[in-house]
């Protein structure tokens, strides 16, 4: 049986966690029993049931880059690789010139 993360895990309803955490259970008893057909359908059971919190930890990641890019765009302006042609890592604008020339 596959785990989920730990942040999808702290990302599920008390409902949602022990619905995982007895469908986790029930396949790794199918597992020991090598009834590993059945142990496939829990499986997928619990990727349906995980769903939810997968979006919601989405959700969090683009709460936190766009409060990351308001910060950046209120306060970054005078730090080196900040703004909107800030470029890439390899020192190139946003145009794709380095910025030697």
């Amino acid at each position: 049986m596959r785990h989920c993360s730990v942040q999808v895990r702290g990302l599920l309803t008390r409902e949602e966690l022990d619905r995982y955490n007895a469908l986790m259970e029930v396949g790794h008893y199918l597992e020991s029993q090598n009834r590993y057909d059945l142990a496939a359908v829990v499986q997928a059971e619990i990727d349906l049931l995980i769903m939810p919190a997968i979006e919601r930890l989405k959700a969090k990641s683009r709460e936190r880059d766009r409060m990351t890019r308001e910060f950046l765009e209120q306060y970054g302006a005078g730090w080196p690789g900040a703004g909107d042609d800030a470029g890439d890592a390899a020192g190139r604008g946003a145009e794709g010139e380095s910025p030697d020339g």
